[in-house]
């Protein structure tokens, strides 16, 4: 249950079942015996947010984040559930407007809001009937979860669809976060799991700190940290349960890194104020900077004697000088240089610094991934040196394709919350 409205997450902060939420009964079961006795929450442009409506996503927000009611936390839960409703209410306005203006089908219908149910209840080991029936017995209707799975489906797919196909994740910034890894990889290393909230979304500093604090508190008396970080964390790892993954010093605010020193693996953080909201961060594992840099290389070379002519020493140095511009990447190495009659071109493949050649080594070292040397004077002939990778021994760089996935979902998340920021600011909201 800890992973509903999402694929199930492994947990380490805590046990992974939360524990039973009984729910304040009394406003729901009235709500139900008496319709007429319901009161407006909150309207959102022509959209009416009715008490019932509350208290039912205040009943699933307990349930799915594992969170105990108790007085003090309450009024951050009522917080939180009106502030998701109005999330929604503004993102399905959105969507019913682009589908009637564009004349496409952009929000999820019946049958794929019950196929996600059906991959969710299988992710908790359960029929959709079983966890259907277990929401009902807390309290939850059905309808309340299923229009939060629409409301977020919908939403990710449209915001995917329009801005996914456009965005360009160019081979520079795969490259400069490949240089980040490999410079970070000699520095200590934490698998990290974050919640954070952010003070402008929750209403101010003092707001976003209390909040937290009472996040801790659950989370230290058995409420799991995936589920509550889904369910309240404003970052964009909040939809894979928090999960940070491996960060390096200088990745996270200075404030979360001075945390991270302090933590043992499997201790969670007390709230950390940062500029723009309050951390709250688990480490889940830690371990020290690799020592052995290893390097992937190419070269040009132009054969030479050891006891070559200067002048023969002095024309293939401008041949390699005047090739070097020319060689625009690693993966058109070999082609550009065969074009080059005297030059020969080749992989030297992955190697651990201290066992190249001591001419080679200086350039291994000061080059980034991408860069070529100037041209290397060795007993066997002149060479240019490119490097096309670096990493430290022992820890696992992330592909290509990973790196450009990565950095694709960053960039969504972030147009994303800019979207819905702008549609509330430009929506009229009334809270009674």
């Amino acid at each position: 249950m800890a992973s509903l409205g999402l694929p199930a997450v492994a947990q380490e902060a805590a046990p992974a079942a939360p524990p039973v939420v009984d729910a304040p009964a009394a406003p729901a079961a009235a709500a139900r015996a008496n319709p007429l006795s319901e009161s407006v929450a909150a309207v959102v442009n022509d959209d009416i947010i009715s008490s019932y409506d509350l208290m039912q996503r205040m009943r699933l927000l307990m349930v799915t984040s594992g969170l105990q009611p108790t007085q003090e936390n309450l009024p951050q839960l009522e917080q939180e559930a009106l502030r998701s409703l109005i999330d929604e209410h503004v993102q399905m306005q959105e969507l019913r407007r682009v589908e009637k203006a564009q004349k496409i089908t952009i929000i999820s219908t019946d049958k794929e809001v019950e196929e996600q149910i059906e991959d969710i209840a299988k992710g908790n080991n359960m029929t959709a009937a079983q966890l259907t029936q277990q929401l009902q017995s807390q309290g939850v209707g059905i309808d309340t979860w299923k229009a939060q799975i629409r409301a977020d489906s919908s939403w990710q797919a449209w915001i995917s669809g329009r801005y996914g196909s456009r965005l360009r994740i160019g081979d520079d910034q795969i490259k400069a976060f490949e240089r980040r890894q490999a410079e970070a990889a000699s520095k200590p290393q934490y698998q990290v799991s974050e919640v954070f909230i952010d003070a402008g979304r929750v209403g101010g500093m003092d707001v976003a700190l209390n909040g937290a604090k009472q996040l801790v508190t659950q989370m230290q008396q058995g409420a799991p940290f995936p589920a509550v970080a889904r369910q309240f964390s404003a970052s964009p790892t909040a939809a894979n349960g928090g999960d940070a993954g491996w960060v390096s010093p200088g990745e996270m605010p200075p404030e979360v890194d001075a945390a991270l020193e302090q933590l043992r693996p499997g201790q969670l953080s007390a709230p950390i104020p940062v500029r723009d909201g309050v951390y709250i961060v688990y480490l889940r594992e830690k371990r020290s900077g690799a020592k052995t840099a290893l390097v992937d290389l190419k070269q040009i070379a132009v054969a030479l004697p050891k006891d070559a002519p200067q002048a023969q020493v002095d024309a293939a140095q401008k041949l390699l000088v005047d090739l070097k511009p020319k060689i625009t990447s690693c993966e058109t190495l070999e082609a550009t240089a065969g074009k080059i009659e005297g030059v020969v071109a080749g992989d030297l493949g992955e190697a651990e610094i201290t066992d190249l050649a001591p001419a080679f080594q200086e350039a291994a070292n000061t080059l980034k991934v991408g860069q070529v040397s100037d041209p290397i004077r060795t007993d066997a002939g002149l060479h240019l040196i490119a490097v096309c990778g670096k990493r430290q021994s022992g820890a696992q760089a992330p592909t290509h394709d990973q790196i450009e996935n990565r950095l694709r979902g960053q960039q969504l998340a972030l147009i994303s919350k800019r979207y819905l920021r702008d549609l509330r600011n430009s929506a009229t909201i009334e809270t009674r």
